[in-house]
């Protein structure tokens, strides 16, 4: 039995411009500039008040929290809007589908969202049995800290040398490896392939359906 576990943003869906546009109204909203969108693109996979803190150049503190509770306020309405949706990238319906029909895989997900951001996910496109195990960043610490991983192995009570994390950031790469697991990379999300590479990614793959060769 194998475990896959997938990252959402960048790798399941293209979720960059909504996330660039909340990130931006909530700098804006406490006095702060504009970030350019290649600094949300470097962050994306990140717990979110280490993302912001990251972008700031600065700890975690209480100013770094309120701009997180805060971007967690206006996050709902702002994807509402036209345009700032979260579509799922060409074939990632058909890949998870055949993912979830096989007796040999169980599929989950590892996710800088949190869990109500990957409930919209699950609801939006008709993924609510799809995912047997889930960790959010409500649930574990910031990747590239293991717990994810290690967490759903338990759960589904998969070894980590039998589980592939599948995901588009060095994040990813570094969380899978730090956990025992094997690293996947995507190339159409936000990171660069060659960054995956050198974090540790067993392969990149450059098509959706690419990655049913790998698990």
């Amino acid at each position: 039995m194998k475990l896959a576990l997938f990252d959402c943003d960048g790798t399941l869906v293209d979720s960059g411009r909504l996330i660039h546009e909340v990130m931006a109204r909530t700098f804006e909203h406490h006095g702060h500039e504009r970030p350019h969108y290649d600094a949300t693109k470097s962050i994306i996979g990140l717990t979110l008040d280490t993302a912001i803190a990251r972008i700031m150049g600065v700890e975690v503190d209480d100013h770094i929290q309120a701009m997180t509770r805060h971007y967690k306020e206006i996050y709902g309405p702002v994807r509402q809007e036209p345009g700032f949706q979260e579509p799922l990238y060409d074939g990632v319906a058909d890949m998870l589908g055949a993912l979830a029909g096989r007796d040999d895989v169980v599929v989950g997900a590892v996710t800088g969202k949190s869990r109500r951001g990957l409930d919209l996910i699950r609801n939006s496109h008709g993924f609510e049995e799809v995912f047997f195990v889930s960790r959010t960043a409500d649930d574990c610490p910031s990747k590239p800290h293991p717990a994810m991983v290690l967490e759903c192995c338990a759960e589904a009570g998969i070894e980590p040398a039998d589980t592939i994390v599948i995901g588009d950031s060095v994040y990813d790469m570094m969380m899978a490896k730090s956990a025992g697991a094997s690293a996947l990379g995507v190339s159409w999300g936000y990171g660069e392939p060659q960054a995956l590479s050198a974090s540790g990614a067993d392969a990149v793959v450059h098509e959706v359906s690419h990655i049913l060769r790998h698990i």
